[in-house]
């Protein structure tokens, strides 16, 4: 199987893609960051350079099975006039549509943020539709939650599948919020572990985060608590810049987990708690790494704020890794 990635970033369709499916094949790679494509080259042993998709012939992209892009949500100056392809010129989605139309791969895997489907009454959303079906595709989708996913952080993006017509056409939604599969047919514990200590070797199962006693990284908190409040007390904050008039309470939510580790800008705090004593902290790199589902240490090798930038920036590798599984069992390859 071969894929492309737009917009690339560092690797997170990438990392998913090649956990469901480690023969996949990435034959193009898009990103004009010269910094994420560092870090993409670091970790998957690649030499690409950081290029401008814009600037691209569509007869140039190798041929593929799977066109991934977590593309920007830009206003598109004319949508709603349901002119579908013609509506999206000027915007990036414009991009992924001119590729698609010369390439035809038999998915389009795409993600966004969830507020493309309310974006200008809906038009927007609807001018997708409206361009996938003029191109070929019939497209389903669905807003995850990355809580569900083996990770401690309320994101919610829609996910986008657009099957070529005749090509490809196994249903892949709708995928349990609650992550049965994921787990191993068992919920979520009531009590997350309170670190952000992953334990990969065992699996997506209900014991993926794990207690830890004593520090292992002098940089990771044994003390960052992700569960259900036993009082009125948040047990952590989130901030965002540093005035008081900023700062937002993290609320913790009935099934036991955060519902606001939702950023990972470079200003993202929380609250520690050492020792009965209460303080303020930003996130730290291997933390927001964690958050997203990627291995320590993976956007190592460039500067903090832009590590904290390629992961704001990123999909989350466990729900990527879903998808695909259910791709595989209807792509014609």
């Amino acid at each position: 199987m071969k894929y492309v990635e737009l917009f690339g970033g560092i690797g997170g369709f990438s990392l998913g893609i090649k956990k469901a499916y480690p023969e996949a094949e990435c034959v193009g790679y898009y990103e004009i960051d010269k910094y994420a494509v560092q870090t993409y080259n670091k970790n998957f042993g690649t030499d690409w350079k950081p290029m401008d998709i814009t600037k691209v012939d569509a007869k140039d992209v190798p041929e593929h099975d799977i066109l991934c892009a977590g593309f920007p949500c830009q206003s598109f100056s004319i949508a709603g006039k349901r002119l579908g392809f013609e509506d999206t010129r000027g915007t990036l989605f414009f991009e992924i549509a001119r590729i698609a139309k010369r390439r035809k791969p038999q998915i389009l895997f795409l993600e966004n943020v969830k507020g493309l489907l309310s974006h200008d009454k809906g038009r927007t959303f609807a001018t997708i539709l409206a361009t996938l079906d003029e191109l070929g595709y019939n497209a389903e989708w669905q807003v995850l939650n990355s809580k569900y996913f083996g990770v401690p952080q309320n994101r919610e993006r829609v996910f986008i599948i657009g099957h070529l017509r005749g090509k490809s056409g196994r249903q892949v939604f709708p995928i349990s919020n609650k992550n049965t599969e994921v787990n191993q047919g068992k919920e979520l514990p009531e009590q997350i572990s309170n670190t952000l200590r992953t334990n990969y070797s065992n699996g997506y199962s209900n014991e993926t985060y794990v207690l830890e006693e004593k520090r292992e990284y002098d940089n990771i908190s044994p003390n960052l608590m992700a569960r259900a409040r036993t009082d009125e007390t948040p047990l952590i904050f989130a901030m965002r810049g540093i005035g008081e008039e900023n700062t937002q309470t993290m609320e913790i939510n009935q099934e036991g987990v955060s519902n606001t580790l939702s950023g990972v800008q470079k200003d993202n705090l929380v609250l520690e708690i050492r020792n009965q004593e209460r303080s303020i902290r930003r996130l730290t790199e291997i933390e927001c790494e964690r958050l997203m589902g990627f291995p320590d240490r993976f956007t190592e090798g460039v500067s903090a704020t832009q590590r904290y930038k390629q992961l704001g920036n990123s999909v989350v590798v466990n729900i990527i890794e879903v998808i695909t599984k259910k791709l595989k069992e209807g792509i014609k390859i």
